[in-house]
């Protein structure tokens, strides 16, 4: 007769444990909870608040680009398109690269069309990082990078960015890194801070990457959509371009989120290993998409010049009713979002005010501190982002409401 079979319960957490985990989204008793975007929009609705919390635009991308996809779907642009995207929005991609900062990426081997950014980023990390393995993010950090990682199995590990500029602190970065560091991700111009990185900072990560032998994974998608300062990628770099991945997307750039178009360019070696993960992802998506984004991609230096100074301006619109409620604004260089400090308030836990502002107010946000780690959301345990992607009608509508927010706490 047989022994019994001996079972033992599995002691590491399962893969979406990990995941909720890494994003912030599991509590100490295991339990899974909703992310801070869909209780935000849940509390805006509720309220009838102005939602400024998650980074979309509520207008749509231009005509033509929309237009020629309405093309391609009745061209016949409805099937499968190749794994690593169709051929003229590869060279499209390459093109692009070539004309804004002199990169050339061969189009047949070194550049992938990814179904956004999102997955651009989920399949470089699952190609390159696992157990044992460390990679390292700013902090505040995107959520997506922290789900990814703990999905990965690796351990992720921050440098933290300090207000009010939101540059690393340097010693802190350098320290970091270890021989484990096996992926440096960062996200440029960055979400949440609104900060650009000049080229000396930008360099030190490069050179400590190559010190430690890490991969870089660059997340670009704000690349046009700065103020004031110009795009530096990572890949342009000395030292930077056979250890770069760079990702970028249409969501952004063209007010297209919901087509969920991105691209990732780099050297042929690491490119088709991260093609290789993503084939089992999506394998590809979005064909008609794709085409208008190649015409998309060619369209005028004014174009990618109008979108900047005209978000610039509605940056400018909502700060200014985030000063006149009494908060410290953090002017951004780029992307969607700009940060405040509540402590001038006597508010020094911005969950709560997060939770609250919707009633007090009719205006909803994020508080930073569910972008980061234990330690980084008590350093920014009173920070608050606000999208300002938005209609500039809107934008004076939230201005003008949170003009009366020290009356109402």
């Amino acid at each position: 007769m047989h022994a019994p079979r001996e079972v033992s319960a599995p002691t590491a957490p399962a893969p979406w444990q990990r995941t909720a985990l890494g994003a912030n989204l599991l509590s100490p008793g295991g339990g899974l909870g909703v992310t801070i975007f869909e209780e935000m929009t849940t509390l805006a609705v509720q309220t009838g608040a102005i939602n400024l919390g998650q980074g979309f635009p509520d207008e749509d991308g231009p005509l033509e680009i929309r237009e020629a996809a309405r093309a391609a779907i009745s061209a016949g642009a409805n099937q499968y398109a190749p794994g690593k995207g169709i051929p003229e929005l590869r060279e499209a991609v390459s093109v692009h690269q070539q004309r804004f900062y002199g990169l050339s990426p061969d189009p047949a081997t070194e550049v992938v069309i990814t179904t956004g950014a999102t997955e651009a980023i989920a399949a470089s990390l699952l190609a390159f990082a696992g157990p044992g393995d460390e990679v390292l993010t700013l902090e505040p950090f995107y959520d997506s990078y922290g789900a990814v990682i703990g999905l990965s199995g690796a351990t992720h590990v921050t440098a933290p960015l300090l207000a009010p500029d939101f540059m690393p602190d340097m010693a802190a970065l350098e320290a970091a890194f270890s021989p484990r560091t096996k992926v440096v991700l960062l996200n440029n111009p960055h979400n949440p801070t609104g900060a650009v990185f000049p080229r000396e900072v930008l360099q030190r990560i490069v050179d400590l990457a190559r010190t430690h032998n890490s991969i870089i994974v660059t997340d670009e998608v704000y690349e046009h959509l700065t103020f004031g300062v110009g795009h530096l990628p990572v890949a342009s770099l000395p030292g930077a371009a056979d250890r770069t991945i760079t990702i970028s997307s249409a969501g952004k750039t063209f007010s297209l989120t919901g087509w969920k178009i991105g691209w990732l360019t780099g050297p042929e070696d690491l490119v088709a290993a991260v093609r290789t993960v993503k084939q089992f992802l999506t394998y590809s998506s979005g064909t008609p998409f794709q085409w208008a984004i190649a015409q998309g991609l060619a369209l005028p230096d004014s174009f990618y010049e109008g979108i900047a100074s005209s978000l610039q301006e509605k940056r400018d619109i909502l700060s200014e009713g985030l000063r006149a409620a009494g908060f410290d604004v953090f002017s951004p260089q780029g992307t969607y979002f700009v940060n405040v400090d509540t402590a001038p308030l006597g508010i020094t836990d911005s969950v709560d005010l997060a939770r609250r502002l919707p009633a007090l107010v009719g205006v909803a946000a994020i508080p930073v501190p569910v972008f980061c780690h234990a330690e980084g959301a008590q350093r920014t345990r009173s920070l608050l982002r606000f999208a300002f992607c938005k209609k500039a009608g809107i934008l004076h509508e939230a201005a003008e409401r949170l003009a009366s927010l020290s009356g109402r706490l």
